[in-house]
């Protein structure tokens, strides 16, 4: 079995699976349509949105033979199967492999949590390399970090860019 990419419609990503899966249910065929979380800023609030990360395309791993070709092509909201003019051209393993990794078992990519407060870290550079501490908040427009320090039995607020610590 190996991965296509089908060109379908903008917007009709989810009507194309569920067509195949309810018109083809005998067929072993896995749709992926990656889809990723992102946080949009409007009129100073911060909302979770949910867009795709390929818009427009529907990948799917099956065994393509001319019969199964010619049942897809039927698909409504199908524009063609990405291919050369002989045949359909296979995604390769590794750049599916990618997209794999980052979706896990679900269909969407979510963002990740690098640094939130109270993570326990250790600056690995600069004049304070080598020192550990507990971030106490993280601005994540500007990157930067503020992190409490023990230093000869004070604490201490230092203000880092978040390029200097490790967790």
């Amino acid at each position: 079995m190996k991965w296509y990419a089908l060109f379908v419609k903008t917007g009709d990503e989810e009507n194309v699976r569920v067509y195949i899966k309810k018109h083809l249910p005998d067929r072993e065929i896995r749709i992926l349509i990656p889809k990723r979380k992102l946080q949009e800023r409007r009129q100073g609030k911060v909302y979770e949105r949910i867009r795709l990360l390929l818009p427009g395309y529907v990948l799917i791993r099956a065994d393509m033979g001319v019969d199964l070709y010619y049942e897809l092509k039927r698909v409504p909201g199908l524009i063609k199967i990405l291919g050369d003019e002989k045949e359909p051209v296979e995604v390769l393993e590794d750049e599916m492999a990618i997209l794999l990794a980052l979706t896990d078992s679900s269909d969407l990519i979510g963002f990740s949590q690098l640094y939130k407060q109270g993570d326990n870290i250790r600056v690995h550079d600069g004049p304070l390399k080598g020192l550990e501490g507990i971030i106490e908040s993280y601005n994540h427009r500007k990157k930067r970090v503020r992190i409490r320090l023990d230093v000869m039995g004070q604490t201490r607020f230092v203000d880092l860019g978040a390029h200097l610590i490790t967790k």
